[in-house]
């Protein structure tokens, strides 16, 4: 099974190398990676140079102009590009855990998609793994348990480790929670949708909107926690003046069997591969 690992990414290299450093220590180094730029500056792609050089696997950039928060089309033109048949999303600001890859590629399952959770990290520690360049992929429990204790985790529980099985399909139908920091798919359930909807304008539920369509097309939803973990680093909460116009189309949404995305993936199909 072919492995597409996508992340976004908007101005924050110093965020970003951390997360690149984690998948270069992944366990399963058998998938390639593809930054989604939402149009950051010159120094993400000369770090993406440096670090495509040294990569244990192929690295694509897919740069798109400033023009907002546009993540859904930076997503759908990174997914466009790749030809894997199974695609990872996650977050430049999410460090992967060691087995990250590994755990969704074990757990993947026709018919169903797959969300995990995250580990939300303070912004001192945030400091020290940035400026530090620590390799919190391979932290021991020890280590996790020391910065629970000083208050720089939020939460311990997502670092369990247990096996597959029917539990992790008990909310087939449940949307909430599930978000694309840590969500995959296969490629040809993420078509069958046209991928995410460019309809939203600045931050927020795009994610949602896509699963509850995953939903609507009969792609049910399969529990990642316990498995595989994202450690998420500190920022300051991005603008959200468009979330209640992005909740009110959430909201009619959820009203409908509605599949595809308004505006989706389906305009960059031709080019991509052309």
């Amino acid at each position: 099974m072919r492995v597409a690992v996508i992340v976004t990414t908007y101005n924050r290299p110093d965020a970003l190398a951390a997360v690149l450093d984690g998948y270069a220590a992944q366990s399963d180094t058998g998938f390639e990676l593809i930054v989604a730029d939402d149009g950051s500056t010159a120094d993400t792609a000369e770090l993406l140079q440096r670090f495509a050089a040294r990569a244990p696997f192929s690295v694509s950039h897919v740069w798109q102009e400033d023009q907002g928060f546009r993540a859904a089309a930076v997503r759908n033109k990174a997914a466009a590009k790749t030809e894997a048949q199974y695609i990872v999303f996650s977050d430049g600001d999410c460090v992967p855990s060691r087995t990250f890859v590994h755990q969704h590629r074990r757990l993947a399952e026709h018919g169903w998609f797959l969300s995990g959770n995250r580990v939300l990290l303070s912004p001192a520690l945030t400091n020290r793994v940035l400026a530090e360049h620590l390799p919190i992929q391979d932290w021991t429990w020890p280590q996790w348990a020391q910065a629970r204790g000083a208050g720089d985790v939020n939460r311990l529980v997502p670092l369990l480790r247990l096996p597959d099985g029917a539990w992790r399909r008990r909310h087939a139908h449940e949307w909430m929670g599930a978000k694309t920091c840590n969500l995959s798919l296969w490629r040809e359930d993420l078509l069958k949708v046209n991928g995410l909807d460019e309809s939203y304008s600045g931050w927020g539920l795009e994610d949602s909107d896509l699963v509850i369509r995953l939903l609507h097309a009969g792609v049910r939803h399969k529990n990642a926690r316990f498995a595989a973990p994202v450690f998420h680093l500190w920022h300051a909460e991005n603008d959200r003046m468009r979330l209640p116009a992005n909740q009110k189309r959430l909201d009619e949404l959820i009203h409908t069997k509605r599949v595809a995305a308004a505006i989706g993936i389906d305009r960059y199909l031709a080019d991509a591969h052309a």
